[in-house]
């Protein structure tokens, strides 16, 4: 049997080359503030996997994603192992584009410190009197830089997202940034009305985009996970104060009320966190998980 090794370990992910293909494995780590904590989260990886597929499948007629599979058996006989079934997922190979694609259709979390400040989310000015999770009446596209493991993205214009997309595409800097702001807030709106017909509201969300080898924009990466968004509850949303969560908050909250924790979560926290990602995975697909 041909063992892989991983050509590129993100966070939580580990790529492997599979030839004319990708093998995309989401790990049980979790990280928070750019930072990989110690502990596992216990099947994280294969929710994140499925939830991904779920997106995928609903939306690939607003626009082409990467996925080709999620069935190990397509896949080669390394990947037929326990620790890779249901977690890994085959894809086109796409060039990335250096872009982060962020849609923000409530005002939470730096949206929100940055509007106390000056009442602007990345410098796109708001209406006076919104308050903590406010929805806005539309959704904003808030574009960032992806940075190199270890170091922060970087907020950044439309305009300098062209810039930025214009030096390594010269002359298609404009349409691939429109093409990217465009679909971005089409998923959005797509997603987010069906996610709260299961009681579920998408406060914002980042999606990463690459290139087919037709030069097309096609959605790469993961898609609507809770590592990529921020999921709310419906039943007792009220703005005015921050909402509880089907994400990482549980996470980020304690981190941040225990400084000194050494990158390492107690118990009770895993747990609650595993927990909330199920309930998200079970109300938005209809079905139980299981790997």
């Amino acid at each position: 049997m041909q063992e892989f090794k991983p050509f590129k370990e993100g966070k939580v992910r580990e790529v492997y080359d599979n030839g004319d293909s990708l093998i995309i494995v989401a790990t049980d780590r979790i990280s928070a503030f750019d930072n990989i904590l110690k502990n596992k989260i216990t099947d994280k990886g294969a929710i994140l996997t499925q939830m991904s597929k779920f997106w995928f499948d609903y939306t690939k007629d607003v626009v082409h994603n990467h996925m080709l599979s999620v069935d190990v058996k397509d896949m080669p006989e390394y990947f037929q192992q326990e620790k890779f079934d249901g977690n890994s997922m085959m894809c086109k190979k796409l060039e990335m584009l250096p872009i982060e694609c962020i849609v923000r259709g409530y005002i939470t979390g730096s949206g929100w410190a940055s509007y106390q400040e000056n009442q602007t989310v990345c410098g796109i000015k708001l209406p006076e009197g919104l308050v903590e999770s406010d929805k806005l009446a539309e959704p904003i596209y808030t574009p960032s830089t992806k940075a190199e493991l270890g170091d922060h993205d970087e907020n950044i214009s439309f305009e300098e997202s062209i810039n930025v997309l214009e030096k390594i595409y010269p002359g298609k800097g404009e349409y691939y940034a429109t093409q990217l702001r465009d679909k971005t807030i089409a998923l959005y709106k797509k997603c987010a009305e069906y996610a709260l017909s299961k009681g579920i509201i998408i406060a914002d969300t980042k999606f990463e985009f690459g290139l087919n080898e037709d030069g097309e924009v096609v959605l790469g990466d993961e898609m609507l996970t809770p590592d990529s968004s921020r999921f709310w509850p419906l039943e007792g949303y009220k703005p005015g104060q921050s909402q509880p969560s089907f994400d990482k908050q549980f996470v980020r909250d304690w981190l941040k009320q225990n400084k000194d924790n050494d990158n390492l979560l107690p118990e009770e926290v895993v747990g609650k966190t595993i927990e909330k990602y199920k309930e998200a995975f079970e109300l938005l697909t209809g079905k139980e998980f299981s790997r």
